[in-house]
């Protein structure tokens, strides 16, 4: 046999560009499918602990309340009555970067009387009434919002006018 010293040997090192693209296709679909099981469901907000929501039934002190179930999310005073809410939300994210969607909604309200103590606990859940969004954190205003180019051809307002002097 007649080998040239640092050449491969043709039939031990064969390029098989099938195996490659076979290799590559299998490398796509496993990548396709891990992506494809995203889903994921975020808890957000407070998770009711049924041993602390047990732990303060109704009767209980203000302090009882703070001690067990912790600082609520967001308090109301109506007529000297005080009410403790703490909201949580359930949000689902189909695949990585799609926006979440809300699957579910509780809030549990403890009111309390004028002495402090709890006069009733009540759980609200998404059928129950309006959504709240704890992710946007805005307030929707009244009115509608103009561009620029809407400013420039129609006027803009707010400067002063033979009506309006002083520009408010």
């Amino acid at each position: 046999m007649n080998r040239v010293i640092g050449q491969a040997d043709p039939k031990r090192y064969t390029f098989r560009p099938r195996s490659i693209v076979a290799g590559l296709t299998l490398l796509a679909a496993a990548t396709a499918l891990s992506a494809c099981n995203t889903s994921q469901v975020l808890n957000q907000g407070y998770i009711v602990d049924q041993s602390a929501l047990e732990a303060t039934p109704v009767g209980s002190s203000r302090e009882q309340v703070l001690l067990s179930l912790g600082t609520p999310s967001t308090t109301q005073i109506v007529d000297s009555n005080e009410v403790f809410y703490y909201i949580s939300q359930q949000r689902k994210r189909g695949l990585a970067f799609q926006k979440t969607k809300l699957v579910g909604q509780s809030v549990l309200a403890v009111y309390l009387d004028n002495e402090g103590t709890v006069a009733r606990i009540a759980n609200y859940t998404l059928q129950d009434g309006r959504v709240f969004d704890m992710i946007s954190r805005t307030t929707p205003t009244g009115g509608r919002e103009r561009g620029f180019l809407a400013g420039v051809l129609g006027g803009f307002t707010g400067g002063a006018s033979p009506s309006n002097p002083s520009g408010f």
